[in-house]
């Protein structure tokens, strides 16, 4: 059963879960609770067998994130400094492995914890209007939820360096010419672009969906010997399944499959 929530909104539609980060007069800032909130609903999608898809979004028409709450953090000492960044990690790392594809819709400002997140879903489709940054060398810290590890994998160590290094802020342009969001699309189009996307993933069948996440997660994880192997050995299983049998059946009879997730 779904968590209670305060700080986010959840729906789910046609096998796909949207929860939507919802503390507009509070730009969506991440704090302890709102973090509980995040990887308690993660969890419950996780174990949820109708659920295909996972859509991140927020309710702020200007802002996705303005990342974690500075003013709780400034508090922390070192010990309760680390269980913040290890809440932080969990979630990111739930919403990395969790078996379902995710797919973050960034509508405006998306900064520290915010770009953490976004680095840690499958898909980041970005609104024209998007900025995005790791501005937490300006508070005298570095991104704590991930961002110096999954950044770097997914523009490079050297452009990694230079957005951490220096805080900058990048447009919705530059972010797409960096390989760290996927596609841009116009701001009035973005929650549309995310929800097309979403249904059309969730079309596919779950069971070569999820194998595939797995797969190409092993980039990340393992040296490519280990992720070649793991590769074979989840192809091949594979055709013990109904959806291989229903998926070349149909392309060899010239229609359109009809997958049943199992």
């Amino acid at each position: 059963m779904p968590p209670k929530l305060k700080n986010l909104k959840l729906e789910i539609r046609k096998n796909i879960a949207y929860i939507t980060l919802n503390r507009p007069k509070h730009l969506n800032v991440f704090d302890t609770e709102t973090l509980n909130e995040l990887e308690k609903t993660l969890i419950s999608l996780e174990n949820n067998a109708k659920v295909k898809v996972v859509c991140l979004l927020s309710d702020h028409d200007k802002v996705f994130t303005a990342g974690a709450n500075i003013k709780e953090m400034n508090a922390n000492n070192v010990i309760e400094a680390k269980h913040f960044a290890e809440l932080g990690h969990r979630i990111a790392q739930k919403l990395e492995t969790m078996p379902q594809p995710v797919i973050v819709g960034i509508n405006g400002y998306a900064l520290g914890g915010g770009v953490e997140f976004a680095c840690a879903c499958d898909i980041r489709i970005a609104s024209e209007r998007a900025v995005l940054s790791q501005p937490e060398i300006d508070i005298g810290i570095i991104p704590g939820w991930g961002g110096t590890q999954r950044l770097a994998r997914i523009v490079g160590p050297g452009k990694a360096k230079e957005l951490i290094y220096t805080g900058k802020r990048i447009n919705a342009e530059e972010a797409f010419e960096i390989g760290l969001v996927n596609m841009v699309v116009p701001a009035d189009k973005l929650n549309e672009a995310v929800k097309e996307m979403a249904e059309t993933i969730a079309s596919k069948g779950k069971i070569a969906l999820f194998e595939a996440k797995k797969a190409i997660n092993q980039v990340s994880q393992s040296p490519l010997d280990v992720g070649l192997r793991f590769e074979i050995e989840s192809w091949s299983t594979l055709f013990e399944t109904y959806d291989q049998k229903e998926g070349m059946g149909a392309f060899l009879e010239g229609r359109k499959p009809i997958f049943k997730d199992k």
